[in-house]
């Protein structure tokens, strides 16, 4: 059996040290030689080119034999040293990764990944210190390995079947058992096998569907197709430690924002009063309410209604929070109205921070309008004034300025003074969503009260750029102003 130089020389090294039983000299596998070695390229765990294409799934074509780099070493350390080789063993779904010698039974192959391990010379330092600690020969031998369906990771598969150079599925969004996909065009004509596939790959999913239009604006749900797996859209799902269940198919659910569910959660206080305009099935007005706020949350979807009185219930907060089903301005104008005026005229000592959720992003900024002129009589000291946290999409080059001024006109007044504006996520290429919190000026809120358009000193802004590159914007005054 042919042998590099350089293991020759270190195995002249090893034969010094007492004890040291070399393997590599006496096996029957033949060294995995560095051309061999180098062919490895994201080609070897691709699935069999034959399957471009394919529009119906069939699991049987993905057969396939690769050859991989193997650790030869004796059975009773097996498992101790993969340990020690987490970094260099191989990782593939379905693939045990130590397994029997089928030439000696007193012995163990150790799989190692073909893109870290070419040669011995691939180990690193304290791995070559574990295999001489173990008396192991470094020395690497071939294997082949067969490849199924099972052994294929979902981005794999589909893309060896979509039409080369295409955009394969990049993300997705879970909801309980759900799937949830916006295919595009190209996409469309494997849409079942897309389905089956995320199904087969996603452990607990047995449904996926995909949205086939737009999010109505007026109830905030969609149309969608049942690509593979059962048609039933009853799910329940956790989030932020708080349960939630619905029918997908009527109401909606975002699991992309569970992080600004939390943002705007820890700026509550236990006793402040949160007004949630568009409450969909609970995610803003539970965790309010859990922490110990006095809630009103309102949606215009009976079903969403429905179901954020099962959530409240199940979540057991229904007698901290008072449900509407209105249209976001009646809401506003109505009860918002109505306990805006109490709140605002208990004493000093009692006095609550009030905050209104407005998370419609497509529309909300057009019912800040409701605001004007709301409240009758003297304002309020400047500080209980409630504060807006209002969402909203841009496509404009500046979206923080883009929505800031749109949400001024609005109310009728430019909002310089006192606001921030805070980047929740990215929607689509060249469109974002994004939340503007402001403390309704009270020369917005009350009658008969003076609104300056503009401001004859302007109040520093600071600008802070986020970790992904976003520049968030705040304008500060001094307190009381």
């Amino acid at each position: 059996m042919w042998i590099p130089l350089a293991w020759t020389r270190l195995t002249q090294k090893l034969r010094k040290a007492p004890g040291i039983f070399l393997l590599g000299q006496r096996e029957r596998y033949s060294t995995m030689s560095e051309v061999e070695a180098n062919k490895s390229s994201s080609e070897l765990f691709s699935p069999p080119s034959d399957v471009r294409g394919m529009t119906e799934l069939d699991r049987t074509a993905f057969k396939k034999t690769v050859t991989i780099p193997v650790l030869k070493v004796r059975k009773e350390i097996a498992n101790k040293l993969l340990r020690s080789l987490k970094r260099a063993a191989l990782q593939r779904p379905g693939i045990k990764r130590v397994i029997e010698d089928p030439e000696d039974e007193e012995c163990r192959l150790i799989m190692l990944d073909p893109y870290k391990i070419l040669t011995y010379n691939s180990f690193e330092k304290a791995e070559l210190s574990i295999l001489s600690q173990l008396n192991v020969s470094p020395q690497i031998s071939k294997y082949n390995l067969e490849l199924t369906y099972e052994n294929f990771r979902s981005e794999e598969i589909l893309g060896a079947v979509l039409p080369e150079g295409q955009d394969v599925i990049s993300g997705f969004s879970r909801v309980g058992h759900i799937v949830h996909l916006n295919l595009r065009d190209h996409q469309l004509p494997f849409k079942h096998l897309i389905g089956q596939v995320m199904i087969d790959k996603n452990p607990g999913i047995t449904s996926a569907v995909n949205k086939v239009n737009n999010i109505d604006n007026t109830y905030r749900n969609f149309e969608m197709e049942v690509l593979s797996g059962e048609k039933n859209m009853m799910t329940k799902v956790r989030e932020n430690n708080y349960t939630y269940e619905f029918d997908f198919s009527k109401v909606y659910w975002n699991p992309r924002l569970s992080t600004e569910h939390s943002r705007i959660t820890d700026l509550l206080q236990p006793g402040d009063v949160l007004f949630d305009v568009f409450a969909g099935v609970g995610p803003f007005t539970i965790p309010a309410a859990k922490k110990n706020c006095t809630v009103f949350a309102n949606d215009l979807n009976p079903e969403s209604h429905k179901w954020l009185l099962h959530n409240c219930k199940l979540n057991k907060v229904g007698q901290k929070v008072k449900v509407f089903n209105l249209d976001g301005k009646d809401f506003l104008q109505g009860p918002v109205k109505e306990e805006l005026q109490q709140q605002l005229e208990l004493s000093e000592e009692r006095k609550p921070s009030v905050h209104i959720v407005m998370n419609l992003p497509a529309k909300a900024i057009e019912f800040l309008s409701a605001f004007r002129s709301l409240l009758d009589g003297q304002p309020c000291s400047s500080e209980r004034l409630p504060r807006v946290h209002c969402y909203s999409f841009s496509k404009d080059a500046n979206p923080v300025e883009d929505v800031r001024q749109r949400a001024g006109a609005a109310l009728g007044i430019s909002l310089e003074a006192s606001n921030s504006v805070h980047l929740v996520r990215n929607v689509a290429p060249n469109k974002v969503m994004l939340c503007i919190t402001f403390q309704i000026p009270a020369a917005v809120l009350y009658k008969n009260q003076t609104i300056n358009l503009e401001n004859d000193e302007e109040p520093p802004v600071k600008r802070q750029r986020t970790d992904n590159g976003f520049l968030e914007e705040k304008t500060e005054t001094a307190p009381g102003t």
